[in-house]
């Protein structure tokens, strides 16, 4: 008989943590959890005041308010052994208990359906703002075999993690490289050839002569969302990916969990998405064709110069909600998208530039794709393992520098 614990005796739920009021301690906001990557980063450090979620390195955050708990939003801290830190109200916070369970076993556990379904499922409060009860997870009955099976299991599922982090980190590389050639060409203005240029006046300062600054809606085609009525929406498929804000963005292409069956705004795959509704300015790309709500806008250069436009954006957003002279913004309207200021250089120029970021591109995509696949075959593992229906326990893995 496979043995099982209530929650609450396996981990610790809510652990106390003692920090010191005006000490600065690392601080994970909701929005830097990503429902795609196990590990959450410290995304910046603060004045601890009093209240929130607090925690210590391998404790699994758990998102207790919709729509974050339905996209996913489950992440293992990691951080310097010890560390104590503290985030957002709205996080659940999961320990092991010594002896009893293992850290990475406990992710994976509040990722299954033991954990997350009857979380989900207990979500009650005002429209989209809904959180879970924590007493509908208290005393569920889980599986919690000897801490060696955890370990196990813990070990198959995050070698594909591994993986999935190792091609992030390679796809972060990728995008860094095209990123700093945009700046040298376009930013420094050291592209083939600068050296017999002169530099003229522009809105955007000095410019290479014979380059021009024109408002975007000149350059690029530019969708604005619309939201169909709720009752188009559906999570089984029928019709396109639907997206509406940031909700669903992964670090370079959106995930799907709704579609939509009215077909009205659509960007197509290789479009830039931008985000139109705070926060302003946060871009992904659409790696397929899908439907645009009211909080985003499809991009697609006119000469096909998709990646310059790609890096120009990105540029102009490296801070989210601002727009002109550092003015912040909470929404902008189409009129403010079309008239973005658009550095407009030699096509020449621009050329040589979509030819070097062109095999980059690929490459992001086809790591994209191995990922994609790598989450899958995870994701299709997890319930089997979690639940015993796959027995590891004559399996030979090698756990820590020594087989189990």
């Amino acid at each position: 008989m496979k043995r099982v614990l209530p929650f609450a005796e396996l981990v610790e739920i809510n652990p106390r943590v003692t920090l010191e009021k005006g000490t600065k301690y690392p601080f994970v906001e909701m929005g830097v959890v990503e429902s795609s990557r196990r590990y959450v980063h410290v995304a910046r450090v603060r004045h601890f005041k009093s209240g929130g979620a607090k925690f210590l390195a391998g404790d699994t955050l758990f998102a207790r308010i919709t729509p974050c708990l339905e996209n996913g939003k489950i992440a293992q801290f990691q951080a310097f052994k010890g560390t104590a830190a503290f985030g957002s109200t709205e996080f659940f916070v999961f320990r092991a208990r010594s002896d009893i369970s293992d850290p990475a076993y406990v992710y994976y556990l509040a990722k299954s359906d033991f954990i997350r379904k009857p979380a989900e499922k207990s979500m009650s409060g005002a429209s989209g703002r809904q959180r879970a009860d924590l007493k509908s997870i208290v005393d569920l009955e889980v599986p919690a075999p000897p801490l060696p099976i955890q370990r196990k299991i813990a070990a198959i599922l995050s070698a594909y993690d591994d993986l999935i982090e190792n091609n992030l980190r390679r796809i972060k590389i990728l995008e860094e490289m095209a990123q700093a050639l945009y700046r040298e060409w376009f930013v420094k203005f050291r592209f083939p050839g600068h050296e017999n240029v002169r530099m003229v006046d522009s809105p955007l300062g000095k410019i290479p002569g014979r380059w021009e600054v024109i408002d975007l809606v000149d350059s690029c085609n530019i969708v604005m969302g619309q939201s169909p009525k709720s009752e188009f929406y559906n999570t089984s498929g029928d019709g396109l990916p639907f997206h509406q804000g940031v909700t669903n963005f992964g670090p370079r292409f959106p995930t799907e969990r709704v579609f939509c069956t009215v077909k009205n705004r659509i960007a197509e795959s290789g479009d830039i998405l931008l985000s139109v509704r705070a926060p302003v300015g946060r871009i992904n790309l659409a790696d397929k064709r899908l439907i645009v709500g009211r909080g985003l806008c499809a991009i697609h250069n006119k000469n096909g110069q998709q990646w310059f436009t790609l890096h120009q954006l990105k540029e102009r957003f490296q801070q989210e909600d601002t727009m002109g002279g550092g003015t912040i913004f909470k929404a902008v309207t189409r009129k403010d998208v079309e008239s973005i200021e658009f550095l407009n250089p030699a096509n020449l120029t621009v050329q040589a530039f979509e030819e070097i970021c062109h095999p980059i591109e690929a490459q992001i995509k086809i790591l994209t794709e191995k990922n994609n696949n790598l989450r899958q075959t995870r994701d299709l593992l997890l319930p089997k393992l979690i639940s015993g229906e796959l027995d590891v326990s004559d399996l030979d893995i090698k756990i820590g520098g020594y087989m189990q």
